[in-house]
């Protein structure tokens, strides 16, 4: 009989986003290996693939200097306790176990084995605003993991208790097939939402600045969009090109002489990097401790002080002058996203469920 697997995303997976990427990766790389992997989110528009159970559409929530597309209303919470009901998954595997929708639903009227996935990092308001009534539901627990050091250090300081380290994931196999992007001479890309955490305008006002030689590509949209584009109009080195499918995203990555990611803060883990490293693209980036845990400084990336301009610009002609010390920086960045595959991940995750399914094994957490 095969192993039955609800994945719970509490963010919509018509918006792009870290989680979300994250949990639809898993999902098709563990159906992929045989389980029956499901995926519970809400959605605000067509389920994006058959196996994914839509819980309606969502709301935008600030936090975190982000804003996140929940569905924290009744009509979630009740197709989200339908579907659990209905499905009678073997294990229940909640991301983000906290945030208010699907996946607190899922915390709190859930049977058998539950499994969570903290991924959220830095100051978090709404655990110390709830933090008396969630060490409760966090005991409901049988196993919780943290996808970086900092998100065991955030989740462990406002909640208590202990965290297993599950690394996040990229699909290197996805990366390495894609077809170069056409492009004419140097380039590179931005990819991220536009907010102000992801120094998106750092990155406008490093390339202003020093005049750098090179187009540059910018995937993503957010609140920002507008104004930032503002400050680029007339300057034929920006590309903006909105939302990319997975396929093109990689095509883009592959093509590009440099990825960079100039992020301020509020990075648990550096997915970003991971995709642009996966494709053996150079990568430049903020020197953050989420970031520093996925690429070692000088070995897998060139990070800077995050916010200075000058730095980003100097770093991005290093990267891309290229010469022998960054080619052997691209092939040990490649090495690395190797060893942090979505494969790699489901089948940790695997063997974290079949320990909880064991005969005699504990079926809640300690507090």
């Amino acid at each position: 009989m095969r192993l039955r697997v609800g994945m719970v995303c509490p963010y919509s997976l018509s918006i792009p986003g870290g989680v979300q990427g994250q949990v639809m990766g898993i999902a098709r790389a563990m159906r992929a290996l045989g389980v029956e992997a499901q995926v519970l989110a809400p959605c605000d528009g067509p389920p994006p693939a058959a196996w994914v159970t839509p819980l309606g559409a969502s709301v935008p929530a600030a936090g975190n200097g982000s804003v996140a597309p929940i569905a924290p209303d009744p009509a979630a919470a009740l197709r989200t306790i339908r579907a659990l009901r209905d499905e009678r998954f073997d294990v229940v595997h909640i991301h983000e176990p906290l945030v208010p929708g699907p996946a607190l639903t899922a915390l709190v009227f859930s049977d058998g084995p539950l499994v969570g996935t903290f991924h959220r990092a830095g100051e978090i308001a709404w655990y110390r605003a709830v933090r008396r009534p969630a060490r409760w539901a966090l005991s409901r627990l049988a196993l919780r993991c943290a996808v970086s050091d900092l998100a065991i250090a955030t989740a462990r300081q406002a909640l208590g208790g202990s965290y297993e380290l599950v690394w996040n994931g990229v699909d290197v196999a996805a990366a390495r097939a894609a077809l170069p992007w056409p492009s004419e001479g140097r380039t590179v890309l931005f990819l991220g939402r536009h907010e102000p955490r992801k120094g998106l305008g750092v990155l406008i006002e490093a390339v202003v600045r020093s005049g750098l030689d090179a187009s540059v590509w910018v995937v993503g949209e957010g609140p920002q969009t507008e104004e930032l584009r503002e400050r680029t109009l007339g300057d034929p080195r920006f590309c903006w090109l909105g939302t990319l499918s997975e396929e093109e995203k990689f095509r883009r990555l592959k093509s590009a002489d440099v990825m960079v990611a100039p992020s301020l803060h509020g990075e648990s883990f550096g997915v970003v990097l991971l995709e642009g490293m996966a494709a053996g693209t150079a990568v430049v980036a903020s020197d953050i401790p989420g970031y520093r845990a996925v690429a070692r400084p000088g070995r897998d990336a060139l990070l800077v002080p995050p916010g200075d301009p000058d730095a980003l610009s100097a770093a991005l002609d290093k990267a891309l002058a290229g010469g022998p010390d960054i080619i052997a920086m691209r092939e040990s960045a490649m090495e690395r996203a190797a060893e942090r595959s979505l494969d790699a991940l489901a089948t940790r995750y695997l063997e974290l469920y079949d320990s909880l399914l064991a005969p005699g094994a504990a079926q809640t957490a300690s507090a």
